[in-house]
């Protein structure tokens, strides 16, 4: 007898077919982990060259996280989460760090937006055009390592404002005219003091409209940019033969106490873009966090096809018993199969595994999820974790599959495996019904929560009770069978055979079903999810903006457009809005985090607000809206244990701590903002002062055209949706990923089963049955197992989905019934196309 390897070498040789479904299976699975896996790495590892800092060896910036910190001692964890705005430091610094030793000078930068005048804004300054009417702004000792040059003219002083060429050319504005800009100070007149040629570090990344810019005095700049006191950051410049990290050192000893952090090398670029936190964020999340699901629904695909492959070949391994092969030798056999097969391939698998990676990453690109200047970073890590995943999960199933055969006595070998097993593994059922216990249990917590809490238990829900379909299999197979083919046994002599075949084959029967469950379960969660909390703010955005008309424009409102609005004859209110994020804490004890909330800053009083904005208020009033007070959303008011007469504390755009009183709770803050507060005590804490939204109530639309685009709130809730389909991508993507994994895993474990049971098929022919009715038995089955496979799948999606939108928007999910319909379609068509295919190939040699 050949040695267990050398039986391993010839099963795979002489019996590729038995294997190729195994390979495919592990492949597969290598190819998701490893594309996980470099998205997480790429997270991990992102930052972006320095483009505007270039120049500046070493800069200064506030910390642009906030930490939540759990536990104490070595349980001690601290969690940070971006900041939804810039962050900045006090200009008093700068001198500070113009001290440290090795430092030549040091400049506050800023970078801020202007809009240009309105059209006949009656001053006498000229109106400069600009395509999109944005310019962007710097402050002028920034020129010191940008590399911008004046051509004309000398330095602004404040009141003044230098040009680059381009803007100055096209406006035709010279040194010594007057031209009119819109600051978040408000409208003003300034002299051109000069005319400069930009440099790269300001062109690189500018914003701006045609690539407009403009420089004012940094003693001015701070108030035209609304953070007066304030710097983006602080560049330091050092002196000649000082090195980059002696200056850091000296700087941040020059600093300390101050909360700056310094940077050089490439954390300068981090400093300059400050997407990239986010983009860490989101990276970390694909890889990290859906990564970690991806792997677990790949490891229980994979290891369900090596069982299934294990167990097919039962029969062989109970001849190997019954002529002397010992248990250890049977077990060098099955994982010399696996040694041989899972390393080809995963390393074949991680080839497409890295386009996948590639492609994704490109996409929240150009998706603007992710800075351009980040880059793919792929090393062997995740590759090798995704090769090492597939060739322990191999070497597990094929262990557990073959224990039976390997302990079987040889003389009852090959009477065992002419007979599937009826009663499962203790130790397997004990473990699949706690996994039905915990996600009872989760279901329960999920439907007790609200808001983030909400999603976080559904998560849970879907892994316990996939696991529980993993191994309770035969179990629920058999049951399913017995029920779901009651009304087969009327359909006829085929319909019934196939109902009897597979409550007789319910292990074959589990191996089918289970990929199909996983496709449905988890694509109709990640979709579903998407389009229920659409469709809910959807409809609170429709019933909640109750102006006439909204105004919008890219590049924010103008600065006076609240009151250029009420001034417009027939208008009976006019409330601007200012929309950002704020964080607040939410939890408590080893549950603390922070969570992100839409909030908006009214220009107006409550009571004006209530004119164009019906909020839907619950508790409270919105009268006593103002500096120090808010209103917030319910869903924020249970997650943060507050209501009317608290005291809410929340981290403001900067980081800036807050704690205003709650003076309202309302029922619309998933489809207008979670936040609402006074646009005074925004303005100075984000980018851009412009206002982003103007509601009218009243008025004509002609009157308010100046000011940007016009439309009612029903187009205003279509533009709104627009935006989050646009953001659902990333849902569907990852629906894609597992659900078309998981569909590839079904169809590849049906043409499997199918392809095992040539002996059976042909035994049907040769006692009389016609090829279309052996057909017709296997598109029964195939039903069976796709109707078996969708319930119970969109049963495990019901069980997430139902508490957890209950928990976040207070209604049930939204299912569109043509996208679960095509769902359902999807997996009894493959099933179809994996039992026929290789069906009519196998009945050839019985024709």
């Amino acid at each position: 007898m050949r040695p267990p390897n050398g039986l391993a070498r010839a099963a795979v040789r002489f019996k590729p077919a038995s294997f190729a479904g195994t390979f495919l299976a592990l492949l597969m699975s290598a190819l998701v982990v490893s594309a996980c896996g470099i998205l997480l790495e790429t997270g991990l590892r992102a930052s972006v060259p320095p483009e505007r800092y270039a120049k500046a060896p070493v800069v200064a910036a506030a910390d642009q996280y906030e930490y939540v910190v759990t536990g104490s001692g070595e349980d001690r964890e601290k969690e940070a989460t971006p900041l939804p705005d810039t962050a900045r430091v006090d200009t008093a610094l700068v001198a500070e760090a113009a001290r440290a030793q090795g430092a030549a000078t040091a400049v506050p930068d800023f970078t801020f937006p202007v809009r240009t005048a309105d059209e006949g804004a009656g001053s006498g300054g000229r109106e400069l055009s600009v395509p999109g009417g944005v310019i962007t702004a710097h402050g002028w000792g920034s020129h010191a390592f940008t590399g911008t040059a004046l051509t004309t003219g000398s330095a602004p002083r404040p009141g003044e404002v230098v040009l680059d060429a381009g803007t100055a050319r096209a406006a035709d504005a010279a040194v010594g005219e007057t031209v009119q800009l819109q600051t978040a100070a408000g409208q003003r007149d300034f002299r051109v003091a000069g005319v400069a040629e930009a440099g790269s570090a300001d062109t690189a990344g500018n914003t701006g409209a045609a690539g407009a810019l403009a420089w004012f005095a940094d003693a001015q700049a701070p108030t035209l940019a609304g953070h007066p006191g304030k710097a983006d950051a602080i560049a330091v410049l050092a002196k000649p033969g000082t090195d980059a990290g002696a200056l850091a050192g000296s700087v941040d000893k020059a600093l300390a106490g101050s909360g700056a952090q310094v940077h050089l090398g490439d954390d300068r670029g981090a400093v300059e873009e400050p997407g990239l936190g986010y983009a860490k964020q989101t990276l970390f999340g694909i890889g990290g966090s859906f990564g970690g699901i991806a792997t677990i629904v790949a490891v229980l695909t994979a290891a369900g096809t090596v069982a299934l492959s294990v167990s097919q070949r039962s029969r062989e391994f109970a001849l190997l018993r019954a002529v002397g092969a010992t248990p250890r030798q049977i077990r060098r056999a099955v994982a010399s199969e696996a040694l041989l097969v899972a390393p080809l391939a995963g390393i074949t698998g991680c080839l497409p595994g890295i386009g996948l990676a590639h492609w994704w990453f490109g996409q929240l690109q150009d998706r603007g999820a992710i800075p351009e200047a980040v880059e793919v970073h792929v090393s062997g890590i995740p590759l090798l974790a995704a090769v090492g995943i597939g060739l322990l999960t191999a070497l597990g199933a094929g262990w557990a599959a073959g224990r039976r055969p390997a302990r079987t006595k040889p003389g009852q070998a090959l009477t065992d495996a002419s007979v599937e097993r009826l009663r499962p593994g203790v130790f397997r059922t004990m473990l699949g019904i706690a996994a039905l216990v915990g996600g009872g249990f989760l279901t329960g917590l999920s439907a007790a929560s609200t808001g983030d809490g909400a999603a976080g238990s559904a998560l849970g829900v879907v892994m316990c009770f996939m696991l529980a379909v993993a191994l309770l299999g035969p179990l629920i197979a058999r049951l399913c069978a017995g029920l779901f083919g009651l009304p087969l046994r009327g359909a006829g002599p085929a319909a019934g055979l196939a109902a009897a075949n597979s409550r007789t084959n319910a292990r074959r029967l589990a191996s089918a079903i289970t990929p199909i469950v996983l496709a449905m379960a988890f694509a109709s969660t990640l979709v579903f999810m998407h389009t229920s909390e659409n469709h809910a703010a959807d409809k609170q955005l429709r019933a909640g903006v109750t102006a006439d008309h909204v105004v919008t424009h890219p590049a924010g409102l103008p600065v006076d457009a609240v009151s250029h609005a009420a001034r417009a004859p027939g208008v009976d209110a006019a409330v601007g809005l200012l929309n950002t994020q704020v964080l607040v804490p939410t939890g408590s004890g080893e549950f603390k985090s922070l969570q992100g909330a839409a909030a908006q800053g009214v220009t107006g009083s409550g009571a004006e607000l209530a004119k164009v904005q019906d909020l839907d208020v619950r508790e409270g009033s919105l009268d006593r809206l103002g500096k120090g007070r808010i209103a917030i959303d319910e869903t924020l008011a249970t997650s943060a244990e507050a209501g009317v007469g608290d005291r809410l504390p929340l981290y403001l755009p900067d980081g800036t701590k807050a704690g205003p009183e709650v003076v309202a709770v309302y029922g619309r803050g998933l489809g207008l903002a979670t936040v609402t507060m006074d646009r005074a005590s925004l303005a100075g804490h984000v980018s851009s002062g412009f206002d982003s939204t103007l509601l009218v109530r009243g008025g004509s639309e002609k009157s308010l055209t100046a000011l940007g685009r016009v439309t009612d709130a029903s187009g205003y809730a279509t533009e709104r949706n627009l935006d989050a389909r646009l953001g659902a991508w990333t849902n569907n993507t990852m629906a894609a990923v597992l659900g078309g994994f998981a569909a590839i895993a079904a169809v590849n474990t049906l043409v499997m089963t199918v392809l095992d049971r040539r002996r059976e098929l042909g035994t049907l022919r040769l006692v009389g049955s016609t090829r279309r009715q052996v057909l017709t038995m296997l598109r029964w089955e195939a039903l069976l197992v796709a109707a078996v496979g969708v319930v119970l799948g969109s049963a495990i999606a019901a069980a997430t989905l139902i508490p957890m939108m209950r928990g976040m928007t207070g209604e049930g999910p939204y299912v569109p019934p043509l996208v679960y319909g095509a769902f359902a379609a999807a997996g009894g068509g493959l099933a179809l196309l994996a039992v026929t295919l290789p069906a009519r190939a196998a009945l050839r040699r019985w024709s």
